[in-house]
């Protein structure tokens, strides 16, 4: 059941969740400001949202976080997220970093928490699933969406507390009863999508407590978000100037302890390490947040 105040009113419209200045925004369509959830998100307004779903076009993006999985050749020379790994020795004012930031390219959005658990989710309902949204079973959407819902079913790794969330219902949940309900989002800022270039570090800001929820907007038909609590990371804000004088906030989460992730993970063969050796930091692209205690 979701939080007390939490609710789903009448389905009118849709329901976007977008992250920007001042924290996470709820955008219910309708006209006025955005309501941004930073601190009690045990209280939610009700969101009135559309049940139909409409089809949007998957456009696969390659994880960075998803620790039980090795890297593809192709990975490593035509990821842009490659350069988003770093040490955490590096994350000092001055540094400078040759990065790329990009928008999300998959619109998707919730869908309220009584339509969202009548829709099958797993690999053994996969066939329902592709019928159920009109997906041919050999297409690429269709490729992508098994890939989603795969990694959601893997065993989680030493220290983490994994969920899938395909409501923000469901979402909120996971978060509270990890964290409570005092909390707040943060996630990278961005001037605007810019092409890869030379970015410095003119600051860095650790984030408030030693526990932390990460969700990762995943790629399907709908709104998913992988969120994982870990115990052994470290969470930062880092303030950067790009060469072409953009700026950008970008969040950097950094693991302290690897030594559970797939050894031919991307970041071990960017940073030529072995797991288990050093602290390996990322920062996250804009579609994904970090949930701290306030």
């Amino acid at each position: 059941m979701a939080d007390k105040g939490t609710s789903v009113g009448k389905p009118e419209k849709r329901t976007n969740v977008g992250v920007g200045k001042g924290g996470v925004s709820v955008s219910t369509g309708h006209k006025g400001k955005p309501v941004y959830h930073k601190a009690q998100l045990g209280i939610i307004p009700a969101i009135p949202i559309i049940p139909t779903i409409p089809i949007i076009p998957i456009v696969p993006t390659i994880p960075i976080v998803m620790t039980t999985y090795a890297a593809t050749e192709d990975q490593l020379h035509d990821n842009p997220n490659v350069a988003l790994f770093f040490m955490e020795k590096d994350l000092k004012k001055g540094t400078k970093m040759t990065l790329h930031f990009t928008k999300s390219t998959t619109p998707t959005t919730f869908l309220p928490r009584q339509v969202a658990e009548k829709i099958p989710f797993s690999s053994e309902k996969m066939p329902e699933i592709m019928n159920y949204f009109s997906v041919k079973p050999d297409s690429k959407e269709a490729e992508i969406m098994k890939k989603t819902v795969k990694e959601c079913e893997e065993p989680r790794i030493k220290g983490e507390e994994k969920y899938c969330a395909t409501s923000l219902e469901s979402m909120v949940d996971f978060i509270t009863n990890k964290l409570g309900k005092n909390i707040q989002g943060v996630s990278t800022e961005v001037d605007r999508e810019t092409q890869l270039q030379k970015y410095s570090i003119t600051g860095v800001e650790k984030m408030a407590g030693d526990k932390a929820v990460v969700c990762h907007k995943q790629d399907y038909a709908y709104a998913v978000f992988y969120c994982h609590k870990i115990q052994t990371t470290k969470e930062y804000v880092v303030s950067l100037v790009g060469a072409d004088g953009k700026k950008a906030k970008a969040v950097a989460v950094c693991h302290m302890d690897t030594s559970a992730w797939n050894p031919k993970h991307l970041a071990f063969q960017v940073l030529k390490v072995k797991p288990g050796t050093v602290p390996i930091c990322h920062f996250l692209p804009e579609d994904n947040i970090v949930w701290v205690p306030k």
